[in-house]
């Protein structure tokens, strides 16, 4: 049960930061990236493989990244354009 909130924690958390930056194309990238650290500290968190869970945090925040705009989730710039 313990695992369930934890992970439930980090989801929200990811959502929260799901992408920066104008373009769907920046947008998903950002959502990747974050996705990904997100999911590694996750994944080894609740005891399981890091590793996977960044594949599955960088495409869900992919995703949501690249379906979400400018108006829903904004952080600002992303590092690669400042």
């Amino acid at each position: 049960m313990k695992n369930t909130k934890q992970a439930a924690s980090i989801a929200v958390l990811a959502v929260m930061l799901m992408a920066c930056g104008n373009t769907t194309q920046d947008r998903a990238l950002s959502g990747a990236g974050i996705g990904a650290g997100v999911g590694a500290v996750g994944g080894a968190l609740i005891g399981g493989d890091p590793v996977t869970g960044a594949a599955v945090g960088a495409a869900v925040g992919g995703v949501g990244g690249a379906v979400t705009d400018e108006e829903d989730v904004n952080l600002g710039k992303p590092v690669w354009r400042r």
